[in-house]
């Protein structure tokens, strides 16, 4: 793995400063490398690992990728039914009695990660990723997000979690001390965020609105905080908006990115810029011009990554037309192991994709959601985004997401569930709010009121948690009236 001969720097650098805290424990640079290099020599299995945000984590993690050793990370949140025919893949390609080994990278064309992703299966996908693909993406994202052997990182969330498994390796990479919780909770990430002298966070934009929100209203001072990277979905003009106002020192950075794909597109809001700028109309039909009023745009390529839409049959289109989005980079993973369908990662007119829709417009790339996760109603397809951006504009809606259910008449309806704010929201009030925003055919035929976000383990948006509550009868979705 390539954080490991950079650990082994670090230690004997600088032996007895924190490398890794989680809650109250706290290992240091010594003391991690001591640990892990202990386990990998033990011959101990450590090729799949299944456990909650610890010390022990990190540690194990390290062992497990060590010389020429694979590691899978499974969510320790999924269910048996899920863990255990994923656990019996691994374990396939992973040696059950491994040989013991010096805690060094390894060959740098040998894969040491077998990474899961949920897509448009039950099963969660197996890919397979090399340890030149995260040295390489480690290199330019250290560079282009600023990070440092000074910087204090909080990660707030999951382990497992392909955005917080990265950022901690990209910390052992780069010197800098990681911070994280035993499981989340706003008061404990505010408390590291004061104690532990963070000066950064990596996290999604519904765990940072929540943390800013309510540090607001605690009087939690973030302004030791230099910066802040959101991935997972598309940072919303809102939470941008507490973000600035919570942490007025820190460039906001968000990018667009794939666990198979590496990093796609980025941009940054630096200190003092606008959080926001005046609302706008969206066109009566889809244009380049309305999209980029809703906020789908994720930033300029990555440095190094060449960015493409393309149209079914692999054409690029023209600037502003939507298509299948398509990168050629060698930040990439190296393929599926298992759970290819056909409808994620792959290849489309000599790019790698995983059938996002979007489209460029003056080098910016817009992002408008998977291919799986369109609506057609009545004929017309549509993009769940879209709907949430124009209704994400209108007074009294805090958060918003949009989905697709059968109907027999449609064959898909649109259903937007609402998070009311300051002042609540009603259908007469949507309704009224999406008139000069969206075209009639593209606006919700049913809305429901959210009693709490529907998020995954990692903190993401799910529109297929949100179908699953309307059609189960969760009590955390009630018809809005």
């Amino acid at each position: 793995m390539p954080f490991l001969d950079r650990v082994t720097r670090w230690a004997e650098e600088r032996p007895q400063e924190s490398a890794v805290v989680c809650g109250r424990a706290e290992l240091s640079w010594g003391e991690l490398r001591a640990e892990a290099a202990a386990l990998a020599a033990s011959g101990e299995p450590t090729g799949i690992l299944r456990q909650a945000n610890s010390t022990d984590f990190a540690v194990r993690w390290a062992a497990g990728v060590a010389e020429e050793r694979v590691c899978a990370v499974l969510d320790p949140s999924w269910p048996e039914e899920t863990a255990a025919p994923v656990q019996e893949r691994c374990a396939a390609r992973i040696p059950a009695d491994p040989v013991p080994a010096v805690l060094r990278d390894g060959d740098p064309a040998s894969a040491f990660l077998i990474g899961l992703t949920s897509g448009t299966t039950a099963l969660p996908k197996g890919f397979r990723r090399s340890r030149a693909s995260w040295r390489r993406s480690f290199e330019t994202s250290i560079a282009h997000f600023g990070l440092g052997p000074e910087d204090r990182v909080l990660a707030p969330g999951p382990l497992a979690s392909s955005l917080n498994l990265y950022a901690l390796s990209e910390c052992l990479y780069a010197g800098a001390g990681f911070v994280t919780l035993p499981h989340f909770d706003v008061a404990a990430a505010h408390a590291a965020i004061t104690g532990q002298g963070v000066t950064r966070l990596v996290l999604v934009p519904t765990v940072l609105r929540v943390l800013a929100e309510r540090g607001l209203a605690g009087g939690v001072d973030a302004g030791g905080v230099t910066a802040i990277v959101c991935a997972g979905q598309k940072l919303d003009r809102a939470t941008l908006t507490a973000a600035r106002r919570w942490a007025p020192n820190a460039a906001i950075w968000e990018y667009y990115g794939a666990a198979e794909l590496g990093f796609v597109a980025a941009c940054c809001h630096r200190p003092g810029e606008p959080a926001e700028g005046p609302a706008q109309e969206f066109a009566a039909e889809f244009t380049e011009e309305s999209a980029a009023q809703s906020g789908t745009a994720v930033g300029a390529p990555f440095p190094g990554v060449e960015v493409a839409v393309l149209d079914a049959a692999g054409r690029p289109v023209p600037e502003g037309v939507a298509g299948t989005i398509g990168v050629r980079s060698d930040l990439v993973c190296d393929g599926y192991l298992w759970g290819d369908d056909g409808q994620a990662f792959g290849r489309l007119g000599g790019l790698h994709t995983v059938r996002d829709q979007g489209f460029l417009r003056d080098g910016q790339l817009h992002v408008l959601g998977r291919a799986s996760e369109m609506i057609n109603s009545g004929g017309l397809n549509v993009y769940p985004h879209e709907v949430e951006a124009a209704l994400a504009m209108v007074p009294g809606v805090a958060d918003v997401v949009v989905a697709g259910l059968p109907d027999g008449a449609r064959g898909q309806r649109i259903v937007a569930g609402i998070l009311p704010g300051t002042g609540g929201a009603d259908r007469s009030r949507l309704r009224a709010g999406l008139e000069p925003r969206l075209a009639p055919a593209k606006r919700p035929q049913q809305y429901w009121e959210l009693l709490e976000l529907p998020v995954t383990a990692s903190g993401k948006l799910s529109r297929q948690l949100f179908r699953d509550w309307i059609l189960e009868g969760d009590d955390r979705v009630r018809p809005l009236g």
